[in-house]
């Protein structure tokens, strides 16, 4: 045990593991092989109350399985806790062969062990009167965190593996997250960046001897990271993005520079913001990989756009739909910021009930939602109305919002056209888009006449004459070529399939029934009797079949119920549904998961 401060204490291990203790308590910080607990006895320690993890490697985690037969809550970042808790679930997905994710997230446990809890970026979290404040730091790993606190009035921040020493890092490797680029490097700068405006008086890293001046650590170690970019030519205006991140529009409008998909900014008279979309702030580079720890939402830049713009509070979050690379931050600005998240009423259960949906490109989290919004009424915001309008086609759930400001009409889209000239069509079919979309968007565009369009990631369109006509024009083509490449009857669809089961993936336990619905189109011009059978694994038992008389072209729903048997222990246990429709059988069109609930 290396005594550094008053009740603050080291111990060298596969990591260094941090003791912080409070009478006979103490907190850990990083456990390495749990070593430290033969040790705690000679500084007086007789419990633990928790071990808080700053990122996932097993150089910091390979004892946890110690501390939990111990009885020790084990505490892990909010952004990794499937590294921890889901490691079989990891393993079983993570490519080995054909590999091109760089992510050292084969560098996790090999074996799960339960979580109290996670540590939420930007909170303060207390364990028998400790506090601890959870600073994101991404750049080691995607979602690694810096524990802050004060101790013998010190300011402490333990930073994981952020920095090793002053002017360098741990592991240059871990920073490269995709197969060529230095994603890790480009994260760690702006994090580097924010711990030093904290002010720590001491950097306790994870590996390394503790650093007691470390402002110009952290000076040389972004001054020798920013040379490193430079020559690999990789993100040359980082330090601009990160001195401005938002540039105006006009006046009261603006545009995040540096998100992943755009976010705009409509400010008030009265010093707030409503943000229309908000992902990933402050974007390093496409993620890598499609798991939780993937991808990190950031509140990175809003001290910027309250410094630059006199913004006093973030009051509003509304999203154009419900993608993951608009929405992940929402829940940072509902905790962190008070900001009240208002959505469309047409996809404002997808953010609260994301597993429900069967689509692509959900958040992980349920995001709430404090004000469910109808279309096409008028909806005031301090001295603005904005309305939302029906925008399907890039996905079914996605609006146009309509208002004006500083004598400008604006239409707020999303990610329905591609490109600098707004006119190619965006088009994913697993969002439910359908034949016909685009010629819907063309005339609302067209009947709306606004001055300027904002994308999702493009710049912002200023409409020229001629505009109008090129988008009906496109819109026509698409629905011609869709109408010629697929038969007229039975018509499928542009999504291909007839049916969908909600929710599509649900907790189950074994002999308790769960019920289901499922949603069934008719494909053809006629009436016609749908015939829908249940299919479950063996052993299983299901409610049906299910018979529904469908007008032509029309669509419609019905309740059933499935049973697993006792002793369900299964992840992810299909079902399905086989549709016979007008005597033609389609055959299993929709499934949905279920697995094991373990929740007593």
């Amino acid at each position: 045990m290396d005594k550094l401060l008053h009740d603050l204490y080291r111990f060298e291990d596969t990591c260094n593991v941090y003791v912080v203790r409070s009478g006979e308590t103490a907190v850990l910080v990083d456990f390495g092989s749990g070593d430290v607990l033969d040790h705690l006895a000679e500084i007086g320690v007789s419990r633990v109350a928790a071990v808080l993890m700053t990122h996932h490697h097993r150089d910091q985690a390979q004892g946890l399985a110690r501390a939990v037969a111990a009885g020790i809550p084990v505490w892990v970042p909010h952004t990794e806790q499937d590294l921890f808790r889901a490691v079989d679930a990891h393993w079983q997905a993570r490519e080995v062969v054909n590999n091109y994710r760089m992510r050292q997230d084969r560098f996790s446990l090999l074996e799960p062990v339960p979580i109290a809890g996670t540590l939420q970026d930007y909170a303060v979290q207390a364990f028998d009167g400790l506090a601890f404040s959870v600073l994101p730091t991404p750049g080691h790993t995607t979602g690694s965190i810096t524990l802050l606190t004060e101790i013998a009035g010190q300011r402490v921040a333990f930073s994981g593996d952020l920095i090793a020493a002053p002017g360098q890092m741990w592991s240059l490797a871990a920073t490269q997250w995709a197969y060529n680029e230095a994603e890790g490097v480009v994260a760690s700068i702006p994090s580097l960046l924010d711990l030093k405006d904290w002010a720590p008086d001491r950097l306790l890293p994870s590996h390394g001897a503790p650093m007691s001046d470390p402002g110009p650590a952290i000076d040389l170690l972004v001054e020798r990271l920013w040379s490193l970019l430079r020559l690999r030519g990789s993100h040359p205006r980082l330090f601009e993005l990160h001195a401005r991140p938002y540039e105006p529009v006009t006046p009261h409008v603006l545009r995040h520079r540096s998100s992943e998909a755009n976010t705009y900014v409509l400010l008030s008279e009265s010093r707030k913001a409503l943000l229309i979309d908000f992902g990933y702030d402050f974007a390093t580079s496409e993620p890598s990989g499609s798991d939780r720890a993937s991808r990190r939402p950031w509140l990175h830049t809003l001290p910027a756009l309250k410094a630059q713009f006199g913004v006093e509070r973030i009051d509003v979050a509304l999203p154009t739909h419900y993608h993951d690379d608009h929405v992940a931050g929402f829940n940072l600005l509902r905790s962190v910021h008070g900001a009240q998240v208002w959505a469309a009423e047409t996809f404002a259960d997808i953010l609260e009930n994301p597993t429900h949906y069967d689509v692509p490109c959900l958040w992980y989290d349920p995001i709430p939602v404090d004000r469910r919004l109808p279309l096409g009424v008028p909806i005031p915001w301090e001295e603005y109305t904005l309305t939302l309008h029906p925008l399907p086609g890039h996905t079914l759930y996605a609006v146009a919002i309509e208002f004006e400001a500083d004598g400008k009409r604006f239409l707020a889209t999303g990610d329905q056209y591609m490109g600098d000239a707004g006119v190619e069509p965006n088009y994913v079919y697993p969002n439910r888009f359908r034949v016909g979309d685009y010629v819907l968007s063309a005339a609302l565009y067209r009947r709306i006449a606004p001055d300027a369009i904002l994308s999702g990631h493009w710049p912002p369109l200023w409409v020229k004459p001629g505009y109008f006509d090129r988008l009906d024009r496109a819109g026509a083509e698409l629905d011609r070529l869709h109408r010629d490449l697929q038969p007229a009857e039975p018509d499928l669809g542009a999504e291909g399939f007839l049916a969908r089961l909600s929710p599509y993936q649900t907790l189950a336990r074994g002999g308790e029934p769960v019920d289901f619905t499922v949603e069934v189109r008719n494909p053809f011009a006629r009436p016609a009797e749908a015939v829908i059978a249940v299919v479950t694994p063996e052993g299983w038992s299901a409610s049906g079949p299910i018979s529904l008389a469908l007008p032509a072209s029309a669509t419609a729903t019905a309740r059933f119920q499935v049973t697993p048997p006792a002793g369900f222990a299964d992840r992810r246990a299909r079902i399905a549904v086989d549709v016979t429709i007008g005597g033609h059988r389609f055959g299993q069109q929709a499934e949905a998961l279920l697995s094991a609930d373990y929740v007593n």
